[in-house]
Order: C-alpha cells, then sequence, then structure tokens
C-alpha cells in the first residue's frame, strides 16, 4: 500500500450472557477459547501490521471487559507489539457496568486506554431486565465512579430511548440523572427490533403507531435536553461536549482533535465538538479502517470486507496462515460515492461539494446538479 491506515476496530466476541435486543456477534467466554481467539488476533494483527499506522484504535464487542486481568493485559501487549496503541490520539474500550471495578479500571488506564465507553442504556432496573442487561442502576453508577476515579476523563455513557414500558417520565429521569453525571459524550439510540433476537420475537409484531409517535417526542426531549446541558449534537445520535464547556478532571486539557487525512480539509474539524468519538467520524467522513476479530468489518482500498462470524472458524483459518475474511466487494467509484453520502449526512456538518469530492472524486455539482434542482425544489414545496 501506498499510505497506512489510521484506523483500527477490534472486535471481542465475549459476552456475560445475551442482551434481548442484540444482533452482534457474540458468545460466552471460556478460558481455553479465549486464549485462542487471542493467540488468533495476534497472528491477525501481524499480517495487517505494515499497513497499519493508527491515530484511533476502538476495542468493542461483546464485552471487552469481561476479559480478565492478564488476559486484558496480554490483548493491549498484543496490540502494542505490532501497533503501539498508547501512541494513538485515541484508544476506546466499550466496558459493561457489570465488568468494571475500580481495579480493572486503573488497569484498562495504565494500559493506554484513553476513552471508555459505558453500556447503561438506562438507568431503570425494572427496563435493564426487560433488556436483558447483566447490570443495575448501582452497577452503572459503580463503574461510572470506578472510571472516573482511575482518571479517565473521556468518558461516553451509552443510552436506549422507546424502550417497551419506557414512558416519557422515565427517560426525562434518566435524562436529569446522566447530565448530573457529566460525561464528555452521550450516544443514544431508539431501541431497533433485530431479527433472530428474543425482543424482535416478543415485540417486534407489536409495534404500533402510538409506539412511533413516542420514540419521536422522547427523541425530541433527548435534544432539548442535551443542549440545555451544555452538549453539542455532531451525529445523528452522537452528543459532545466542546473543549470550552469540559466537565473532565480539574485542569485536564481537552483532547486534540483527529488529524486523519479525511478531515483535513479546512474548516471541518473546527465545526466538530473536541469530545466527539474520533473513530467513529471516521467512519462517516469516509475514512479507512480495518476490522479484526470474528464479524469485524473493514474499509480499506476501496474495499468492503467482513470477517467470519464464528470465533472457532476464525481461529483455525489463521492457524493455517489464512485471513479469515467471509465477505469482501469492491464498490464502483458511483456507489461508493452515494454510501459515503449517506453516512456523511447522519453528521450535523454535512458535505461541502468540495469535501465531497476530495473524499469520493465525484463532482456533485457537475454530475448530480439536476438531481439536487430537483430535490431542493421538492424541499421548498
Amino acid at each position: 500500500m501506498a499510505h497506512r491506515v489510521s484506523s483500527l476496530y477490534v472486535h471481542v466476541p465475549f459476552c456475560i450472557g445475551k442482551c434481548g435486543y442484540c444482533a452482534f456477534y457474540s458468545e460466552p467466554a471460556s478460558d481455553e477459547l479465549v486464549d485462542r481467539f487471542l493467540d488468533a488476533l495476534a497472528r491477525e494483527l501481524a499480517l495487517v501490521a505494515p499497513d497499519l499506522a493508527p491515530k484511533s484504535v476502538y476495542v468493542g464487542g461483546g464485552t471487552p471487559t469481561v476479559l480478565g486481568f492478564h488476559r486484558l493485559e496480554r490483548l493491549f501487549r498484543e496490540l502494542g507489539r505490532v501497533i503501539t496503541p498508547c501512541a494513538a490520539d485515541e484508544l476506546t474500550v466499550e466496558c459493561n457496568p457489570a465488568t468494571v471495578t475500580s481495579a480493572k479500571a486503573r488497569l484498562l488506564r495504565s494500559l493506554g486506554v484513553t476513552r471508555a465507553s459505558l453500556g447503561v442504556q438506562s438507568l431503570d432496573d425494572e427496563l435493564l431486565i426487560r433488556l436483558g442487561r447483566p447490570h443495575s442502576r448501582r452497577q452503572a453508577f459503580d463503574a461510572y465512579d470506578a472510571l472516573r476515579g482511575a482518571g479517565f476523563d473521556n468518558v461516553n455513557i451509552d443510552l436506549m430511548f422507546a424502550i417497551p414500558g419506557q414512558t416519557m417520565e422515565m427517560w426525562r429521569r434518566t435524562l436529569a440523572e446522566v447530565k448530573a453525571m457529566r460525561p464528555e459524550h452521550l450516544s443514544c439510540y431508539e431501541i431497533t427490533y433485530e431479527e433472530d433476537t428474543p425482543l424482535f420475537e416478543l415485540m417486534g409484531a407489536a409495534e404500533s403507531d402510538a409506539n412511533h409517535e413516542l420514540a419521536c417526542a422522547m427523541y425530541e426531549e433527548l435534544l432539548d435536553a442535551a443542549a440545555a446541558a451544555g452538549y453539542i449534537q455532531y451525529e445523528v445520535s452522537n452528543f459532545a461536549l466542546d473543549a470550552a464547556r469540559s466537565w473532565g478532571s480539574a485542569g485536564a486539557a481537552a483532547p486534540a482533535f483527529a488529524t486523519a487525512a479525511v478531515l483535513a480539509t479546512p474548516g471541518v474539524a473546527e465545526r466538530i465538538p473536541a469530545y466527539a468519538c474520533k473513530h467513529n467520524v471516521n467512519y462517516w467522513r469516509g475514512g479507512e479502517f480495518f476490522g479484526l476479530g470474528p464479524s469485524a468489518a473493514g474499509f480499506v482500498q476501496g474495499i468492503h470486507t467482513a470477517n467470519i462470524a464464528d470465533t472457532r472458524r476464525y481461529c483455525a483459518l489463521l492457524e493455517q496462515g489464512l485471513r479469515p475474511i467471509a465477505f469482501a466487494e469492491l464498490l464502483p467509484p458511483l456507489k461508493r460515492a452515494a454510501e459515503v453520502a449517506a453516512f456523511g449526512l447522519r453528521m450535523v456538518v454535512g458535505w461541502s461539494f468540495e469535501e465531497f469530492k476530495s473524499v469520493t472524486g465525484y463532482d456533485l455539482q457537475k454530475n448530480g446538479a439536476k438531481k439536487l434542482q430537483n430535490l431542493s425544489s421538492a424541499a421548498g414545496a
């Protein structure tokens, strides 16, 4: 490759149990399988290392923090052998509140993790049970305190709304409590009924217009509450503090924003809050990324890939020296441009004609003028 990819996702496919709404690939952990996975991940890293120079690393799952101390250390040791993750601008780890202790939070911080994403989803015990979450309201607060106590000054909290049985009052109460916690970042998603999940079987056929109306009202409530608390919405479901509004540790400097080439266009970085997730912004702005681990997706040199969603087969292929890729597609230029446009329009900054052309090579003013004019006329009608 003529250049090196600046973004890396690592999928740790182990969880305490399967939540009722979750369609991501995961399975229960066993010591033998986790060790075999870590061996395989080291092999996969070695295969792509020459093409990697990551500015952002995102370790997700699954539940990475379900790993015990020495296996977490090994995971980051393997990452460090080939990419020196501590040198990354942003190294995020997803955390389940049930698996975060003060000692584990300190370990993550010592391993170079700069950003923790805490999967709270709700602060109502009844709703947590309904979702199949393995943690309680109390554990969510304790995990957050543990991360702060370990020195994390960049914490995201994940929330869901329109959960079956959730009322507007429940949602307002959760938003007020999260505001009091003062994380640097919020990711808030309307719950979706994914096929082949218990929640889909239970509730998928019962959706109604009233559910959709309540979901819309909850989203409007979110927008108002986030703005009132000083958060800047930079994507449909994501909100972050800017440097001037930092609620991190006293005296802590706000992190510099991403320096990836995809964000190098003058004015783009300045329009995105300092605590925005650099890794996800790279996705939305059409950047390249490697995805490692079972089921992980990647996009490099115009090719979409997806790894095999089977931990044992993933390991077996890498033990033979083979990449565990189940799917690969080279997108034609126009289809790729349409994809980049769609993802980029999730962000508040949208696309300028110049930015879009620099990322995709597609000149909308030249090639799409008539369609844009028709859309503009329809919007104004």
